[in-house]
């Protein structure tokens, strides 16, 4: 995989210590990742089962944030992956006295871009604020991480992004900082009208004239076709898995936030974006009425990008 950083021409840079706080599905993919393409990982996590649990896999337990940071060399580089809003800023709070402007923090969460401008502003260190995309086929494919913030600061991360990502071709700087949030929440809006489109036409393949496998015609679709995804793919296992009909799949979508972000910045940028408008507006729907298929495959693809939990029927 090519280097990204202009300092070391033609090789990678090999050994880098990175600290990661946050130890969940997506927090693990992350140091799984960083210690398989060579790099060593100082591990934090409130929950010491988890960081038992990284340290099994090879990274070094740390009982605190001010021990993780002790641990790492005097340039330090932190990955946080802890869930977006109080706990960032909580996170941040603690680590900005022991950081200095060499120090660089990734935020691979789904802050909003405005308080990630916020935070980049105040914090001691650098801050590269990172969308992420993926969910937890990543472990095995790599991430596609949206950037923004310094340059150098990214560039300086490039090898932890190489090994994060699906490679170099994986990650690449936005822009300033907010910038990597700011086309991660866009890519969620575009997540939530692909998924609304998908629902509909199999709802209509479910209510039209034939008596239709609903897995086959996934699996069609997906070879050749013009609209042949992953998210189509998931489409295949969730009739494979559920049935055509899906079962007691429920007609509940969880989520919204980012969503109603992408919605509230074309407004403010009077930008229409009808699709990603009402595919919000169907989630929302969804948990005050019940039975519209395209909405109960929605919940099951959840599932299958993000392993978040399904809803099912009584």
């Amino acid at each position: 995989m090519p280097n990204h950083n202009p300092l070391l021409p033609g090789h990678r840079l090999a050994g880098m210590q990175l600290g990661v706080i946050g130890l969940g599905r997506m927090g693990r993919i992350v140091v799984d990742r960083v210690l398989a393409d060579g790099h060593s990982v100082v591990a934090f996590d409130l929950d010491a089962d988890a960081v038992e649990a990284a340290a099994a896999a090879g990274a070094t337990p740390a009982d605190s944030i001010e021990d993780l940071v002790s641990a790492l060399p005097e340039r330090k580089r932190i990955w946080l992956m802890v869930p977006a809003g109080d706990a960032v800023d909580a996170t941040l709070e603690e680590l900005d006295p022991l950081l200095d402007a060499e120090d660089v923090v990734v935020d691979g969460g789904n802050s909003h871009f405005e308080r990630s401008i916020d935070r980049g502003e105040t914090l001691s260190a650098n801050y590269l604020d990172c969308g992420t995309s993926g969910g937890p086929a990543g472990a095995e494919l790599g991430f596609s991480l949206m950037v923004g913030g310094p340059r150098e600061a990214y560039e300086d991360l490039a090898p932890v992004f190489d090994a994060v990502a699906t490679g170099a071709s994986g990650h690449d700087r936005m822009g300033p900082q907010g910038s990597g949030h700011y086309v991660k929440m866009v890519h969620n809006g575009v997540e939530y009208a692909l998924m609304q489109a998908y629902g509909e036409g199999f709802e209509l393949l479910s209510a039209g004239r034939y008596d239709l496998d609903m897995e086959s015609i996934a699996r069609t679709w997906n070879n050749g076709a013009v609209i042949r995804s992953w998210l189509l793919e998931l489409c295949e296992e969730a009739f494979r898995e559920e049935g055509s009909d899906l079962g007691d799949v429920d007609d509940h979508v969880a989520g919204g936030s980012t969503g109603t972000w992408t919605v509230r910045e074309a407004l403010e940028q009077e930008v229409s974006i009808p699709l990603i408008y009402e595919a919000l507006g169907e989630r929302f729907d969804s948990r005050v009425e019940d039975g519209k298929f395209s909405r109960r495959l929605a919940n099951r693809l959840r599932y299958g990008f993000g392993r978040h939990e399904i809803k099912r029927r009584e």
